[in-house]
C-alpha cells in the first residue's frame, strides 16, 4: 500500500472565493488563513464589513483610534468572538506570517491600542470562518477556492469592496477577470 500525500497546508494564505460559493456567506469573499493543520483550519473573511464601528460593538475601555476602527465579520461562527490582526515593524514570534499577529484578548489588545508605533496596523473581526479536520481539503478539491500569496498590504491597506477583483485580476487569466467583473446580483446584470 503506498503511503497518502501529506495535505498542502494553507496557513498564510489567502484564499478567494472561485464563483462556486454563490448563496452563501462566503460569495465573493477573501479569507486569511490563520490556522491549518491536521486538526482542521481556522480564517478571517477579510472583505466583509460589519457596517459598524469597534466601539459600536465593543463595550470596553479601547483607545480612541481602535474604537473608531471598522468591525469586520470575520466568519459565521461565534458572531460575538473578537480577532484581530495587527502588524508592526518587528513581531519576532508572530503566528500567521512573519510581522502579522492573531490575537483574541482584549487586554492584548487595549496594550497594542496603547503603545506607540508609526507602523502599527490593527484589524479587528467579529466571528471567524472554521473547518474541521478535512473540510477545507475536501473544498479545495471541488476547487470552492482559489489561492492567492497574503501580504501586509493585502490584509490591511487594500480597501474591502476592492479586495476580492483586484485580487482576481492580478492572478491573471481570463476567467478570473471575467469573474471579477460579474456583478454580486446576476440580475444586475
Amino acid at each position: 500500500m503506498a503511503a497518502s500525500t501529506p495535505p498542502k497546508y494553507l496557513k498564510g494564505q489567502l484564499l478567494l472565493d472561485s464563483g462556486q460559493l454563490s448563496g452563501s456567506f462566503f460569495q465573493r469573499t477573501v479569507l486569511l488563513i490563520c490556522e491549518h493543520n491536521a486538526e482542521g483550519a481556522f480564517g478571517l473573511v477579510l472583505n466583509r464589513s460589519a457596517g459598524n464601528k469597534v466601539g459600536e460593538v465593543i463595550v470596553a475601555d479601547l483607545p480612541d483610534a481602535l474604537k473608531e476602527a471598522p468591525l469586520y465579520l470575520g466568519g459565521p461562527v461565534q458572531p460575538t468572538a473578537l480577532s484581530f490582526l495587527h502588524s508592526d515593524n518587528f513581531i519576532p514570534d508572530a503566528n500567521v506570517f512573519p510581522n502579522l499577529n492573531l490575537g483574541h484578548s482584549l487586554d492584548d489588545l487595549v496594550e497594542i491600542g496603547e503603545s506607540f508605533s508609526t507602523v502599527k496596523k490593527v484589524k479587528m473581526f467579529a466571528g471567524y470562518a472554521g473547518w474541521s479536520p478535512g473540510q477545507l481539503e475536501d473544498e479545495m478539491k471541488r476547487k470552492s477556492w482559489l489561492t492567492f500569496p497574503a501580504s501586509l498590504e493585502l490584509v490591511f491597506d487594500t480597501p474591502a469592496e476592492q479586495l476580492w477583483p483586484r485580487i482576481l485580476k492580478s492572478k491573471g487569466g481570463w476567467r478570473n477577470k471575467l469573474l471579477s467583473q460579474v456583478p454580486e446580483n446576476l440580475s444586475w446584470n
